[in-house]
Parts: C-alpha cells; sequence; structure tokens
C-alpha cells in the first residue's frame, strides 16, 4: 500500500495577523492579541514582532507589557477569526474532501490519490499557501508527510511561511534529534520521567524497545514507540464530534468572596447550557476549574447518570463542585471555569423533570435574542 499524503496547514500567528491585516498600520509592530487588555488577561497570540522580545501564547498579560511595553495590545475578535478561519477552510476544501480543522487556525488535509487531479503533494501544499496569501492575505506554514504526526511536527518546523516535506523512508532521521516534547503525548510529566531515564531525543526514545516502554509507561508505552518511530495511523477525520465546551472568567482583581463566585459560576453555566442547546447536546460530566492567586490551578469533576443542558440543572452540578471540593479558607481565587463533557444528543433527564424548567428555559432565550442579555436576568446575577 502507497503511503499516505497527509498536510498540516497552520496559519501563522492567527489573530494577530488578523489584527496587521484589517489595520495595515499595525503591519511591522509587535501586536498582542488577549483575552483582556487588562492586567489580569493572558495572551491569546502574539506577533512574530512581539515574539522576538519573548511574547508567548498563554502569559500573563501583565509579563507580556513588562517585556514588551511598545506592543498593540488588542482584545480578541472572535467573530472576525471565526469568518477568515471558514474563508480558508473552503479553500482547503477546494483541494480534498477529506479535511479536518484542528482548531479555528490549523487543519490537516488527506490528499492521498489526489495527485492525478492536482500533480505532487509538494505542488499542492504551494498552491494552498498562494491561494491564501491572494486571496485571504494572509501567511501560513505547512508540513507535507505520510501522517498526521509528521505533518503537524514538520509545519512547525520553518515558520512563518514555511513549506517541510517529510519523506516516508527519511521520517526517523527527521525526527531523530528532536526533543522527546514533541511526541504527542508527552507531557511535563512524562518528559520529566524521560529524562531522568537519560532521554531527551526522540532518536534515544527509539532505542528503546517495544517491552521496556509499555513495561515503563503502560498504555502509553505502544504510542510512545510508534510515534517515536515515525509511526501513526490515525485517519484525518472529517466529522470530527465536540468532545467538550467551556467558559471561564479571570477577574479584575482576587476574589474570595463566595457569593461573587457563585455568580459568576451561574453566567458561565448561562453561556455553556445555551451552547448545548445550540448544538442539541447534553452533558453528563461536569468539571470545575479554579485558578488561585498564586497561579495554583485545581480542577475537579463529576459525571452524572444522566445528561443535562438545562441551565439550572447545570448550575447546581458546579455549585455542589464548589461546595464541597473547593477550600476557599486559605487562597483568594484569580480565575473560575465550568466545562462539561461527556457529550450526546440531549434526551429529556428524568420524568419527575418540570416540563415548566425546560419551557422556561426556552422563553428566557427568546426574550434574549429580542431585547438583549439584559431584557430579562435572573436574580441571582445581579
Amino acid at each position: 500500500m502507497p503511503a499516505r499524503k497527509i498536510i498540516h496547514v497552520d496559519l501563522d500567528a492567527f489573530f494577530a495577523s488578523v489584527e496587521q491585516l484589517d489595520n495595515p498600520k499595525l503591519k511591522g509592530r509587535p501586536v498582542i492579541v488577549g483575552g483582556s487588555i487588562k492586567e489580569r488577561g493572558v495572551v491569546s497570540t502574539a506577533s512574530y514582532e512581539a515574539r522576538a522580545f519573548g511574547v508567548q501564547s498563554a502569559q500573563p498579560i501583565a509579563r507580556a507589557r513588562k517585556l514588551c511595553p511598545q506592543g498593540v495590545f488588542l482584545r480578541v475578535r472572535m467573530d472576525r477569526y471565526r469568518e477568515i478561519s471558514r474563508r480558508v477552510l473552503k479553500i482547503l476544501s477546494s483541494c480534498t474532501p477529506k479535511v479536518e480543522p484542528a482548531s479555528i487556525d490549523e487543519a490537516f488535509l488527506d490528499i492521498t490519490g489526489c495527485e492525478k487531479l492536482f500533480g505532487k503533494a509538494e505542488d499542492i501544499a504551494r498552491e494552498i499557501k498562494t491561494r491564501i496569501k491572494k486571496e485571504v492575505g494572509l501567511t501560513c506554514s505547512l508540513g507535507v508527510a505520510p501522517n498526521k504526526f509528521l505533518a503537524k511536527v514538520a509545519s512547525g518546523m520553518q515558520k512563518p511561511d514555511g513549506l517541510v516535506i517529510v519523506k516516508d523512508n527519511d521520517k526517523e532521521s527527521f525526527l531523530a534529534n528532536l526533543p522527546v516534547g514533541k511526541i504527542w503525548g508527552v507531557g511535563k510529566v512524562t518528559q520529566r520521567e524521560l529524562q531522568q531515564m537519560g532521554i531527551y531525543t526522540i532518536r534515544q526514545l527509539g532505542e528503546l524497545s517495544f517491552s521496556e516502554l509499555q513495561k515503563t509507561f503502560g498504555r502509553i508505552g505502544a504510542r510512545l514507540y510508534n510515534l517515536s518511530h515515525g509511526i501513526d495511523r490515525t485517519p484525518v477525520l472529517t466529522d470530527r464530534k465536540i468532545k467538550s465546551m467551556s467558559s471561564e472568567t479571570t477577574f479584575p482583581h482576587d476574589i474570595s468572596e463566595r457569593k461573587v463566585l457563585e455568580k459568576t459560576l451561574y453566567e458561565l453555566s448561562v453561556k455553556v447550557s445555551k451552547t448545548l442547546r445550540n448544538k442539541g447536546l447534553g452533558a453528563k460530566s461536569i468539571q470545575l476549574k479554579v485558578r488561585f492567586s498564586d497561579f495554583t490551578t485545581f480542577t475537579r469533576s463529576h459525571t452524572y447518570r444522566e445528561a443535562t443542558n438545562l441551565t439550572e440543572f447545570i448550575w447546581q452540578r458546579a455549585k455542589e463542585l464548589l461546595d464541597k471540593k473547593v477550600d476557599l479558607s486559605a487562597r483568594k481565587v484569580r480565575l473560575i471555569g465550568l466545562a462539561v463533557f461527556n457529550l450526546g444528543a440531549q434526551r429529556q433527564m428524568e420524568l419527575f423533570v418540570p416540563e415548566k424548567m425546560q419551557r422556561l428555559e426556552v422563553a428566557l432565550e427568546k426574550i434574549e435574542k429580542k431585547y438583549g442579555i439584559r431584557g430579562i436576568r435572573k436574580g441571582r446575577t445581579l
């Protein structure tokens, strides 16, 4: 069977690049886009001009300001970014029906068999770069390889505006000197364990036998073995299911008042439940995320027998986690977040769920659509 041809497309510094596209005066300047331009927010994306000063994604805005005081700090405009992302996906879909959006700014394409129509894989990749630049106005970095793992690694090798091609018989030499952290699923803990074993590069990892890795790392041992040898059979999925939904808030100052936390948690429950209903989904599992003033992050979750997308039930479940699982006596809270997972098609929870409650949720949404988010509000949000 001939090797697959997979392309990974990664839009360069996406949010910041869109801001520079929309405002040409920002081109060449350090642009930092964050969830909030206040000191409490975090960096979502930094332009390459800002990265030269050490600004990185997920960095506190306050830290970014110290590193790059001359930077242009902008709020996230997600609707605009989604609009641009859809335009890029339209270009990608004209090359192959097998397109898997991995996030708002990246996607995998399986172009196996498309060469008879569009030419060699390298030619298809160059055409994609040209069209995105001409039709959208952005640069992107591409990796072309026999599988998704290699294509993803390759796309990050020559950013920005790069193109790296990995052939099937070159895959192990391509990976050899890269750090083990490049392996999918190798986080800080696993990387630390490997380094304690004297393993720093993928070549060193590949020298271990299958049985050694399985004995040391259990279930993930097989994946470590395969990926260290450039083996990845993961298909390009054109119909990816939503696995989770989440929302979080960073407070303008550290919070200790439980009523403020409960009010914020309710507002997050409203957002998440609305998204679930719009997708026709319900969630069985709830996860609470709390980040304290010392940046220690605490998560707790619980799975219930029945799924729900009703705000009141999600709120009650989240509040139960807050009440029973979080000790607020010692530290103040910097951020609170709510996530739902174990998603599936929504069914009526139980016979005892009042039909009035479900009708009330629908009525509230109709009023909000007509009169805005402040058209009607529950008392606990005041």
